[in-house]
């Protein structure tokens, strides 16, 4: 046998070793430049986002600014989320990333030229857009670039990638503000946020393939139409998302001040506590998939309204380090059936309008749960222990309500 022949034989195996892992995670070109990107553009906002309510207060803002910020966080997904969804289908998702990635950068340019606390809410109108106005694009290039049998499994891979930057965004953000203070470390934060940005936009350009069904007239829904692809079965998931939402949303912007002036953790350290969260998340999520893929879908889900439920009254018992630990360690565990939920809405969905109907579905969670994101500051003056027990009694309600109502997701789709 010549060194060829050899050589040949050994790279028989490997690629069908490669071949097997890519069939399995269902990757392909355009699905790793999507992950490459989440994780750029992913590191470069949650540097900052996690130490934003530190930031605020220290540039004169108050617990009222914190609590707009929030609020606006969830307004504006809201917003963002069906015009996000319509510029995808319309545009094709390729370009509406470009786009959406650019508003973006333009909110990064505002807060680091203007160190104030109104600029931050400025700002936030473009920053803020990303994941909300992306998430549309991304479900619709999911749906197209992974077979669908492996939806779930492609969701799960990008809610994991996320999680990268969400693990290590806040650690090197932390590492910033010890060295360089609170103010002018998250302002780094957001110049490394802009050239990771820049990046990405590369990778977007070169590396993921265009939409098939980019530039057809007919594509572009709109909302009154997609409203209408909310069936029941969606409704009644919608309906307990909202409640477990705001079990969510009320206590969010509060907890680093919780851990950091409540507490006297860290910001490091609250970066290491970020950080076992994500690790806690991404180890489930693969799990989780497969068993999804192949069992009723209707038990995760409801674990995980469990865990959103759970953590707000852990949290208020964990006033030192070590119990901050653990209490993340639970926060990570609620995303344990966020992916499968997130499957059920595009199955469901129009094969011709996936990011419309998606991008509404978000629409119409997330305009309500601003209302609660907007009261935090309210709850959170009255005293930390109201506010978190209001966001449990909220969690309470949506895991009974989706216990009750909410149907076997398998049999749904």
């Amino acid at each position: 046998m010549t060194p060829v022949d050899k050589m040949n034989q050994e790279r028989v195996p490997r690629r069908g070793i490669s071949s097997v892992i890519r069939s399995f995670f269902a990757l392909n070109s355009s699905m790793i430049a999507l992950l490459a990107m989440v994780v750029l553009v992913g590191m470069g906002e949650k540097m900052a986002e996690r130490f934003l309510p530190l930031y605020l207060m220290a540039v004169g803002g108050t617990t009222w600014a914190v609590g707009s910020l929030n609020g606006m966080d969830n307004l504006l997904s809201a917003l963002y989320s069906f015009p996000g969804g319509y510029l995808s289908d319309l545009l094709g998702y390729k370009k509406a990333l470009i786009v959406f990635n650019l508003v973006a950068m333009v909110g990064y340019v505002i807060v680091i030229l203007v160190p104030t606390w109104w600029a931050v809410l400025i700002g936030a109108v473009f920053f803020i857009s990303w994941t909300a106005i992306s998430l549309p694009a991304i479900m619709s290039l999911v749906s197209k670039a992974v077979p669908k049998d492996k939806r779930t499994m492609g969701v799960s891979l990008h809610s994991l990638t996320r999680r990268i930057p969400m693990a290590l965004g806040p650690l090197v953000g932390g590492a910033l503000i010890q060295v360089f203070g609170r103010i002018n470390g998250v302002r780094i934060s957001f110049g490394v946020a802009l050239l990771l940005g820049a990046v990405a936009i590369v990778l977007e350009i070169f590396f993921i393939e265009e939409d098939p069904d980019a530039g057809k007239k007919d594509r572009a829904v709109h909302l009154r139409d997609s409203i209408h692809f909310i069936t029941p079965d969606l409704r009644n998931l919608l309906i307990s998302d909202i409640l477990i939402r705001f079990a969510e949303q009320i206590p969010y912007a509060f907890v680093v001040l919780w851990a950091v002036d409540r507490n006297g953790i860290t910001p490091l350290q609250f970066g290491v506590l970020t950080t076992i969260e994500m690790v806690t998340a991404m180890l489930v999520y693969i799990p989780i998939a497969i068993l999804a893929d192949r069992n009723s879908k209707k038990p995760f889900v409801l674990t995980t309204f469990v865990f959103f439920t759970a953590f707000p009254i852990v949290l208020y018992f964990s006033r030192s380090f070590p119990a901050l630990c653990g209490a993340f360690v639970l926060r990570g565990l609620k995303e344990y059936g966020e992916p499968t939920r997130k499957a059920l809405i595009m199955d469901l969905a129009p094969e011709n309008a996936k990011a419309s109907t998606f991008g509404t579905y978000y629409l119409l969670r997330d305009l309500i749960v601003s209302v609660a994101a907007f009261g935090a500051a309210w709850l959170w003056n009255k005293g930390p222990g109201v506010n978190f027990f209001t966001a449990a009694a909220f969690g309470a309600a949506g895991t009974i309500y989706f216990a009750v109502f909410g149907r076997d997701l398998k049999s749904a789709a």
